[in-house]
């Protein structure tokens, strides 16, 4: 499975390099990439390459953060964009937008929002030990009262100040490029060590609290740390490309049904979440040229269905 969706990654990166408005043949899309030295250079390299490392990037990350915090709450329905971490990113970028601050320290005031959004979640949910139904609740009460803040700002504003930050709420890698894809690497290598331990620990996740202290794990600590990785992953992501939404929640699922495995395993999640940011921006590019769609309305296209579905198939077996 992962050879298989490496493959697709792989297949869909060439494809981004390879379409737009001048179309370069796959060859030359490898001689530019790994060679160098081709009258393609400029157009791959400088123009292409950038955007669509930071698509790969950012959705392994939403993919990583959506994993862990489903695993977390023990609840598909769980991601990011529901627990309230895209929204608090949301709202620390509609302020910062609106407010007339400077566009460097946007990507890094909607880090600190979602950050701060997961730190009121898990202040919330800790209460009782952080338990999985109270975590989610807690999360979606959080979502509920920031997304209305993120109205209230936006219908107070500048029009035109209002605008732009509707257009980052919807996501979008349009304007993008090293600079950000290198913060979000830079993340996932910095929680390298954090997602290796998580794979070990995820294994006792389905676990009740007395059996996992009876194998010696402290539940309450793995679930804290599982959780504050997956946050920190989906919050700088977000804070980079916007809120690209239902990636941390699609990704971690499809994974997990072509593993065959009952919970979501990380690295596919991580794949399937690159595959799904590429595809969108590629598709978002293409569709309408020479009009851009941002990358979060494809992937709202595709996540609104599939979180229905789950909905349905949630029902049918008496449980969400």
């Amino acid at each position: 499975m992962t050879v298989a969706l490496a493959a697709v990654l792989a297949a869909a990166v060439v494809a981004s390099l390879s379409l737009g408005e001048v179309t370069v043949g796959p060859v030359q899309v490898l001689r530019a990439v790994f060679l160098g030295g081709t009258p393609e250079d400029l157009l791959v390299n400088e123009l292409r390459l950038p955007r669509t490392a930071l698509a790969a990037a950012a959705g392994a990350a939403f993919g990583l953060g959506g994993a862990l915090i489903q695993s977390v709450s023990r609840n598909p329905l769980a991601s990011p964009d529901v627990i309230g971490v895209t929204q608090g990113a949301g709202l620390a970028a509609t302020y910062a937008l609106t407010t007339g601050v400077a566009a460097a320290a946007v990507a890094p005031a909607a880090l600190a929002g979602g950050l701060a959004a997961a730190a009121l979640v898990f202040a919330i949910g800790a209460r009782h030990g952080l338990a999985a139904h109270r975590f989610v609740l807690s999360g979606v009460a959080v979502a509920f009262a920031l997304r209305a803040l993120i109205e209230i700002i936006i219908v107070s504003a500048d029009p035109i100040d209002g605008q732009r930050a509707q257009i980052w709420l919807i996501g979008s890698l349009n304007g993008r490029g090293w600079t950000e894809a290198a913060a979000v690497a830079g993340t996932l290598l910095l929680t390298g060590p954090a997602l290796l331990w998580a794979a070990r620990a995820l294994h006792t996740t389905a676990l009740d609290d007395d059996t996992a202290r009876g194998l010696g794990a402290r539940p309450v600590a793995r679930r804290l740390g599982l959780g504050v990785t997956g946050v920190l992953l989906a919050a700088a992501a977000t804070a980079q490309v916007g809120a690209v939404d239902f990636v941390a929640l699609v990704a971690p699922q499809v994974a997990r049904r072509l593993a065959g495995t009952d919970r979501p395993p990380l690295l596919g999640a991580a794949l399937v979440g690159a595959v799904l940011v590429v595809l969108a921006d590629l598709v978002g590019r293409r569709l309408l040229a020479p009009t851009q769609l941002p990358a979060g309305v494809l992937t709202a296209a595709i996540g609104g269905p599939y979180l229905v579905f789950l909905l349905v198939r949630g029902r049918r077996r008496g449980s969400v």
